[in-house]
């Protein structure tokens, strides 16, 4: 199987960093499984030649028996002739300071073009995975420029967000994260996504409880908790100088094992759950408004083999989700027709929120 990373333009550094620990998780099975031989195509920009065949070197040195052969390139056909895997790490770095709509107009020609060279030379049932933010938007331009791979192989990267919310239950509970399940995020990987709890679990000696009951603290749940999952990011950068990496890379491990391999039986993971319109009161929203087709979010893996779609969001996870509707305007303006939001979908959520507001809240 042949997989093809990148990590272009010359503001790189932290994709870089990214992919340095993605490599070795992929070339010893950690993506694909034990079993699974790899052809590992590494593509970045020709002044960073070679630092990348450095790379190169170390994997040769390396010795390792999953992978039989490594293609280190500047050349974007080269680079991703015959993939059937494409990890799409480069961008536009966010940096301190920063918002995911300044980065964006920055990555429109970047995918462009990238999503050309994907059309006429990968695998024609390619899985694609975007990384760089804003992946949201990023997967949307590069499915309007590589038409002929199915819509529902271009996706791009939640599970960082579902992974720090697994952390941080698991830290406030002093448990392992393995030993929390079911927890959910909804939206885009910003500053508005809502890591919902609401069916969450842990596994403790007298069997599996609810996580609103064993922390027993709504106030944490309903406000420092979401707080430190969607800022989390900007906090590492405050940290570090730089964007997450090492965890980034574990994300994106784990969401194509996942969504090649199959979602452990016992986990839900960021599973949109289809629910009555009027019934539930919920908010579908329509075509671009999550940078997906109506029946396809390139954000959620699903259970099982592949992923399953559905578009409609429950209760007081449609409210949080209405406090995108800012940020989906300037999208708009920035981006123009390739993330187009609908009029009536941003009258709706202007309209809806402060009179479901109460009541949502109370439903939960």
């Amino acid at each position: 199987m042949s997989i093809y990373e990148e990590a272009l333009r010359d503001e790189a550094a932290p994709q870089r960093q990214v992919g340095y620990a993605l490599i070795p998780m992929i070339a010893r099975g950690l993506m694909l499984g034990p079993d699974q031989p790899i052809i590992l195509h590494m593509l970045d920009i020709p002044s960073a030649a070679d630092a990348l065949n450095g790379v190169k070197m170390e994997l040769v040195d390396a010795a390792l028996p999953l992978l039989k052969g490594v293609i280190a390139t500047a050349d974007l056909v080269e680079a991703c002739t015959g993939v059937n895997i494409a990890i799409m790490l480069g961008g536009f770095p966010r940096k301190e300071g920063m918002e995911r709509k300044e980065v964006m107009s920055k990555n429109v020609a970047i995918y462009k073009d990238q999503a050309s060279a994907l059309e006429q030379c990968a695998a024609k049932n390619c899985k694609v995975l975007v990384v760089a933010n804003p992946a949201n938007t990023n997967a949307l331009i590069l499915k309007e420029f590589a038409p002929s791979i199915p819509a529902k192989n271009i996706t791009c990267l939640t599970r960082l967000d579902h992974n720090r919310a697994l952390g941080q239950i698991a830290e406030r509970l002093n448990m392992h994260a393995s030993e929390v399940k079911n927890v959910i995020i909804w939206g885009n990987h910003s500053s508005t996504q809502y890591p919902d709890v609401n069916h969450a679990t842990v596994i403790t000696q007298e069997g599996e409880k609810s996580v609103r009951e064993i922390i027993a603290d709504d106030k944490w749940l309903n406000g420092e908790f979401i707080t430190i999952i969607r800022q989390r990011g900007a906090a590492i950068i405050r940290a570090r100088k730089l964007s997450s990496a090492l965890s980034a890379a574990s994300a994106a491990c784990d969401h194509m094992h996942d969504w090649l391999l199959g979602t452990p039986k016992e986990v839900k993971e960021s599973i949109k759950k289809c629910c009555e319109l009027i019934n539930r009161s919920a908010v579908v929203l329509i075509d671009e408004v999550l940078a997906a087709p109506v029946d396809k979010d390139p954000t959620m893996p699903a259970r099982g083999h592949g992923y399953q779609w559905v578009c409609a969001l429950m209760g007081l996870m449609a409210f949080h989700l209405g406090l995108s509707t800012p940020f989906l305007l300037v999208v708009k303006r920035e981006s123009g027709l390739l993330y187009k939001v609908l009029k009536s979908m941003i009258s709706l959520f202007q309209k809806w929120r402060p009179q479901q507001m109460s009541s949502l809240k109370r439903s939960l």
